[in-house]
């Protein structure tokens, strides 16, 4: 701390969460949700819509939502697609997901906000809007933070056990740490619209255009559409104000036509990097979100992978409040040692999407014709593409000699109690087992777990689900 602030003036909190976009604001309620005080600070007032390039929401990032009773709600506002073309030359299809939610939902990014948001504040979470972080210390009993209101004004000080850092990729929080933030910009000059269009496409559609321009047209579902351009001879600042002819002009470059794009309700110029944070925790403090990963939007997988970041943290932290944790270092940092190579495999999945949109030589021609070629041909590498990009095939490390689904994303089971997503909506581990089976269970997490059995007679497996939805334990 810069000694700023007067400590007597401190109040206090189990957990400081800082940035109310989707990542702090899951996280903020799951904690809250858990019996937890916590303080989510953010520096726009709450009436300003954080308006955002994320526009889809992935079938794992639903999961999580459904396993907050969340996720109905989204979709009825939200479009469903279930393949993206990429390039005229091959598809993602995602319409075979083994998930309640075989699609992505096109849904602007404020409509995820807005739930998130409510959920938070019902839950009891403090939501402190038009709030600066100023200055934060740590020492080996928690974390002080220096607020001051946006508009000017004393500042005070808050300590809490723990601090979560959701603040962006202008991360105030990481800033304040001294870390570093690798990486560099991986394309320039994109620029980005809501607009209404007079003829409908028939779906998304993702092409690069023989005269070097690509575009990305999706339906919101409420007559408004998302459009995402570049080309290679427009490259300008991002502080060059966006006009709707450039983005029909490079809309039409790319599909052969601009849909008879009008009304433009917001336009923006932006630069993509790939960068990422070395460690996601240091000491009593988390990274989360474009604090902590920032990348290409190319597949959409930006927001989807803070808000699994936020599902992935907040019942390790809630459990080590509570007392539940027996090793809470070791489960603490696995936080990390999970989250950070999910992070690694994004930047590089969506940068290389982004690099075979950019391809203007023979050479990268010939490399895109190529993958798409394996895409389209080979059946388990298109499973394993949309596994990963939509998060359904992420699976974290297992001790060596555990269960092979240890560590696998938990499908939505049919149990004799409900669907266990929905029993996941208490926040507590679920306990599978068989009819009549009393299985033997280690004790991490499964004191506090929910107990639930198959509905199939010869089921005989049983299983500890984490509240995150993961295999924590299995047997049989």
């Amino acid at each position: 701390m810069t000694g700023r602030t007067d400590t007597r003036a401190e109040t206090r909190t189990d957990v400081i969460v800082v940035g109310a976009g989707p990542t702090g604001l899951l996280l903020a309620g799951d904690l809250a949700a858990a019996g937890l005080k916590v303080t989510l600070v953010e520096r726009r007032a709450p009436e300003i819509a954080n308006l955002t390039r994320a526009f889809g929401v992935h079938a794992r990032t639903l999961e999580q939502l459904d396993a907050r009773g969340l996720a109905d709600e989204l979709v009825e506002k939200g479009s469903p697609v279930t393949e993206i073309r990429f390039f005229g030359q091959f598809s993602l299809d995602v319409s075979g997901l083994r998930s309640r939610f075989p699609f992505m939902l096109i849904t602007p990014q404020y409509e995820v906000e807005r739930l998130l948001q409510r959920r938070a504040r019902d839950a009891g979470a403090e939501l402190r809007y038009g709030t600066l972080l100023r200055d934060l210390g740590q020492d080996a009993e928690g974390v002080t933070a220096e607020l001051a209101p946006a508009d000017g004004g004393p500042a005070t000080s808050l300590r809490a056990r723990w601090l979560v850092g959701a603040d962006g990729v202008r991360s105030t929080v990481r800033d304040l740490l001294g870390l570093p933030f690798p990486g560099h910009a991986v394309i320039r000059s994109m620029v980005l619209a809501d607009v209404r269009l007079d003829a409908e496409p028939k779906g998304p559609i993702a092409v690069n255009g023989a005269d070097g321009a690509f575009a990305f047209v999706a339906p919101f579902g409420d007559g408004w559409h998302r459009v995402m351009g570049w080309a290679r001879d427009r490259q300008a600042p991002d502080s060059e104000q966006v006009g709707l002819d450039e983005v029909r002009e490079i809309v039409r470059r790319s599909l052969g036509t601009d849909y008879g794009m009008h009304d433009a309700r917001w336009m923006s110029r932006f630069h993509s990097d790939e960068r990422q944070v070395p460690a996601y925790r240091t000491g009593r403090v988390f990274l989360a979100g474009d604090a902590a990963h920032v990348h290409s939007p190319a597949g959409g997988q930006g927001m989807n992978t803070g808000i699994q970041d936020a599902a992935n943290l907040s019942w390790k932290l809630a459990a080590v409040l509570r007392g539940e944790a027996p090793d809470p270092e070791a489960l603490l940092d696995s936080y990390h040692a999970e989250r950070h190579p999910v992070g690694r495999m994004v930047l590089r999945s969506s940068g290389g999407i982004v690099r075979l949109a950019m391809a203007h030589t023979r050479l990268q021609r010939a490399v895109r014709a190529a993958a798409g070629g394996v895409m389209e041909a080979v059946t388990p590498v298109r499973r394993k593409a949309a596994g990963m990009v939509t998060g359904i095939g992420v699976r974290y490390p297992a001790p060596r000699g555990s269960h092979p689904l240890t560590g696998r994303r938990a499908p939505d089971l049919s149990l004799r109690e409900g669907r266990l997503y929905e029993l996941l909506r208490r926040g507590a581990p679920v306990l599978v087992t068989p009819q009549g089976g009393t299985p033997s269970i280690p004790p991490p997490l499964a004191g506090a777990a929910t107990d639930a059995t198959w509905t199939d007679p010869t089921r005989r497996t049983s299983l500890l689900i984490r509240p995150d939805a993961y295999v924590a334990w299995a047997a049989g």
